[in-house]
């Protein structure tokens, strides 16, 4: 059973006798580890398999060890208690109903179900749902209970009139629960604590039954997490932890990393054996990732060394701006993919969703199919496509499709039932639903998209997205959730206004119309439609757990990645850094490492200095690629080539002439912007009039 393990792994499957630390570094065989324990534990012990509880974060990671463990033990592994924390809650929770104030058929609350109990809450206290977000409480919420903090505990630290609000919510949130026999998500972790708080003869019954302990990536638990371990543990202190603190990196969703580095406090007889063999990656790949996390001081101190040979350097490369950096990626991919490597195998990683959007656009240029792990390709993001209907329906009111979309988006109080009566009044006086609107609440979203069209006579298209945002109320309902879902969506809200700022200033054009012609045609490209191998894309939260043979890192400056958000508290730079060690760890045999000298990003100009990350790899690992030269053929141009360094004056009536439009004539002229009339069937169109494609010409020219 043990005769193919290292030494250190042999030392970790055989120690038994008391608390375990096994410190497994990334690609070290931690699940092996894991899954032969626990088969050594019942063939060579003999310990009974229903004495051991294993807990792992995800149920597919729960199945995978079950899987494994019947494979070394058979049939008898069912009798093991391996689940998630959450379902082990649920069991407990349910074996002990009566005891806790519920019927054995109380149901669980999800989060959706939770919001609706919290918006009933805010309307019976008369309170504005704008003002007080029902998403944004629910979570707050939600850490309390992952704190274990009660209604009255954190009432204690409510310092403003706003969480003065949430306590009372709270309050009258758990008595609705109670009423109605239900318990929501964060409960089946609060509740086994309860229970053994208050009903010591039943936490000695649990750890007569659970013995030995095991949970995997102990660096991920939370404070109810880390409590309900301790009590179960408290008799026999048979618990082994793995994980490793070099990736703890969901802080975010309250995750508390000291846990792992506090172990030895909690338990001063325990035995540490760190793994540091890795079976995934050259040793030039560790050693960059090495050289990186060493400059993290809370820590515990392991070296990852390689069984799979040195390797090629890490590849750096420096691009000019972010359209660069994405043709980099993509070019390469396309050149691994025609020398045979699988597209399975390759994968480009970003810190924040929004980076995906240029990524994408170059993939689709060079025919690299690609998929979103984790996630929707850009223009299918449910924000991105309620923000095209809202310019789709400036653009056009007719537009039914994109009216129906969003009428009620945000939510305005229009239902269904009015809706359907729009419906059917468009259909007696046969026009369209927005022609049928004459009052009500739907009435005011009429006036409201009627001043976006007059506005937009008198803005850029980058104008335009704010004045469509801030009218609609789509950032308001963003802003007040304050949730990381929010702020995500809020991101590539604002990283559509790069794509505006784009179209302007290559085509020097102000026009919705064109626009949205030219964002068709990306939207219209479905990239997952057929069965064929692609590569993948992702956040780098979502890349834990994977592995990959080239794996491409962009974004890597100042504000991005370290994010903007962590550069003011030093834990988060380390978390930060957590994160690059995770990524640079998911490379198997190449590493590409990618930053710009330039970057627009949601929708603002940026010079970034190249990240910190980088600049803590030893010199000699890395092969600093040459950036292209800037030409015609290369794929961006320098943005200020696109425009005449002084002002060019336009009076109405002047003769124009422009590179795709041909001759036409000035008939507005406003501070940035001259409207120009040109022969059908382009007719009249909105242009920036210091753009290059632009320039005056006599009336016979």
């Amino acid at each position: 059973m043990i005769e193919n393990l290292n030494e250190q792994q042999k030392e970790a499957v055989l120690y038994n006798e008391g608390p375990l630390l096994i410190l497994a570094g990334a690609g070290s065989g931690k699940t092996k580890v894991l899954t032969t324990k626990i088969a050594y534990l019942i063939k060579e012990l003999g310990i009974p398999p229903y004495h051991i509880l294993a807990i792992t974060f995800t149920n597919k990671a729960a199945r995978e060890m079950k899987e494994r463990i019947e494979n070394l033990v058979g049939d008898v592994a069912r009798d093991i208690q391996i689940s998630t924390f959450h379902s082990f809650g649920l069991k407990i929770i349910r074996e002990n109903a009566t005891l806790l104030g519920y019927t054995s058929n109380f149901v669980i609350m999800d989060s959706d179900d939770s919001i609706t109990i919290i918006r009933k809450i805010l309307k019976e206290m008369n309170l504005d749902p704008k003002q007080y977000n029902p998403k944004a409480i629910r979570n707050k919420i939600s850490n309390c209970k992952n704190e274990l903090m009660t209604p009255n505990d954190y009432e204690k630290y409510a310092a403003s009139e706003y969480e003065q609000v949430v306590v009372e919510v709270y309050r009258k949130y758990e008595t609705k629960l109670a009423k109605n026999n239900s318990v929501d998500f964060d409960d089946l972790l609060l509740l086994p604590i309860r229970l053994f708080k208050e009903h010591p003869s039943v936490l000695q019954k649990y750890q007569e039954r659970y013995q030995y302990i095991l949970i995997d990536e102990y660096q991920d638990t939370n404070e109810a997490q880390y409590i309900l371990t301790k009590f179960l543990s408290a008799k026999y202190r048979n618990i082994c932890c793995v994980g490793d603190n070099d990736q703890a990196i969901y802080g975010f969703r309250g995750a508390n990393y000291k846990n792992i580095l506090n172990f030895e406090k909690d338990y001063q007889e325990a035995k540490t054996i760190k793994l540091e063999m890795n079976y995934r990656s050259t040793k030039m790949i560790l050693d960059a990732a090495n050289s990186v996390i060493k400059n993290n001081k809370n820590r515990k101190e392991k070296n990852l060394a390689s069984t799979k040979g040195i390797g090629n350097k890490v590849k750096y490369y420096r691009s000019y701006d972010e359209k660069d950096e994405a043709h980099y990626v993509a070019a390469t991919a396309k050149s691994l993919i025609e020398k045979g490597v699988d597209p399975e195998e390759i994968a480009v990683l970003y810190r924040t969703n929004a980076q995906s959007r240029t990524i994408e656009e170059e993939l689709l240029k060079e025919h690299v199919p690609y998929r979103i792990v984790g996630g929707l390709n850009f223009y299918q993001r449910k924000e991105i496509k309620d923000l095209l209907a809202y310019l789709r329906l400036i653009h056009n009111p007719k537009d039914n499709v994109s009216l129906l979309r969003i009428i009620n988006v945000p939510k305005r109080g229009i239902g269904l039932r009015t809706i359907d009566k729009l419906q059917e009044q468009a259909d007696l006086e046969n026009s369209s639903i927005f022609e049928a609107i004459h009052s009500g609440k739907e009435l005011e979203f009429k006036n409201m998209i009627e001043s976006l069209q007059k506005i937009k006579e008198h803005v850029t298209l980058t104008e335009l997205i704010d004045k469509v945002l801030d009218a609609s109320g789509m950032r308001k309902e963003l802003e007040s959730e304050a949730s990381l879902e929010s702020e995500i969506r809020l991101e590539n809200l604002d990283e559509f206004k790069s794509i505006t700022k784009d179209f302007e200033e290559r085509e020097g054009l102000i026009s919705l119309e064109d626009f949205l012609f030219e964002v068709s045609l990306v939207t219209d490209v479905d990239t997952s439609s057929d069965g064929s191998k692609k590569i993948s894309l992702m956040t780098v939260h979502s890349v834990k757990g994977l592995e990959f043979d080239e794996v491409f890192v962009v974004g890597l400056e100042e504000g991005i990645f370290p994010h903007l958000n962590a550069l003011m508290e030093n834990s988060e730079v380390e978390e930060e850094r957590r994160l690059c060690y995770v990524a640079i760890t998911r490379a198997k045999e190449q590493l590409y490492l990618l930053n710009a000298r330039r970057r627009t990003l949601f929708g603002k100009d940026q010079v970034n200095p190249p990240s910190r990350f980088v600049g803590e790899i030893d010199p000699e690992l890395l092969e600093v690629e040459k950036e292209e030269k800037e030409s015609e053929s290369s794929p961006t141009l320098d943005r200020e080539e696109r425009f005449y360094e002084t002002e060019v004056l336009y009076q109405v009536g002047d003769y124009v002439y422009h590179d795709t439009f041909g001759t036409g004539r000035v008939v507005e002229v406003t501070n940035t912007l001259v409207s120009v009339a040109f022969k059908m069937p382009y007719g009249i169109k909105k242009l920036m009039k210091n753009h290059k494609s632009l320039r005056k010409v006599e009336e016979n020219e």
